[in-house]
């Protein structure tokens, strides 16, 4: 068996009961402690219109002036004086699709435009089928596009063309 013998002097030493190895308390006038950091990287937003849709307000007979409406469902109605060419006038909404992170909170907003055969223009609205969403679990969301066409009235027969912006923003 082994004995082991400790002094008084080395058992003090170690407990820092000497002179000289007392132990320090920290300054109060600083303290650290470690912070967390975190980010989140999303994809990134992309708008794409359907290939082939379009904002269509149909065939009409301007008559003294109104509007032509379509839904963001692609029904059409007309008021005032215009009215549909029987049989030949088909309306439609357009189509749009975005892409993005998964379950992402957007916006959607439209602007107007004009429609113009060159020498007559038409001024127009539009009015997105929703004002936000959010994307579905695979990332994506669609939406249609309705509008209201005005018509003054007399306007030269022909085919009139525009175009109109649809913007996409993560919330």
């Amino acid at each position: 068996m082994k004995t082991h013998i400790y002094s008084a002097a080395g058992i003090a030493a170690l407990m820092g009961l000497l002179p000289g190895a007392a132990a320090h308390a920290a300054s109060g006038n600083a303290s650290t402690a470690t912070g967390a950091a975190a980010g989140k990287v999303i994809k990134p937003i992309v708008l794409t219109h359907t290939a082939g849709a379009a904002l269509s307000f149909g065939t009409f007979d301007p008559g003294t002036g109104g509007k032509v409406i379509v839904t963001t469902s692609g029904a059409g109605s007309v008021t005032k004086a215009v009215t549909f060419v029987p049989g030949i006038s088909v309306t439609s909404a357009d189509q749009f699709t975005l892409t993005g992170g998964k379950k992402q909170n957007f916006s959607i907003t439209t602007t107007g435009g004009a429609v113009t055969n060159g020498v007559n223009s038409m001024a127009f609205t539009t009015s997105p089928s929703s004002t936000s969403g959010s994307t579905s679990t695979t990332g994506t969301f669609s939406f249609t596009v309705g509008g209201k066409l005005t018509v003054a009235g007399g306007e030269t027969g022909g085919h009139y063309t525009g175009s109109y912006t649809a913007t996409v923003a993560y919330n």
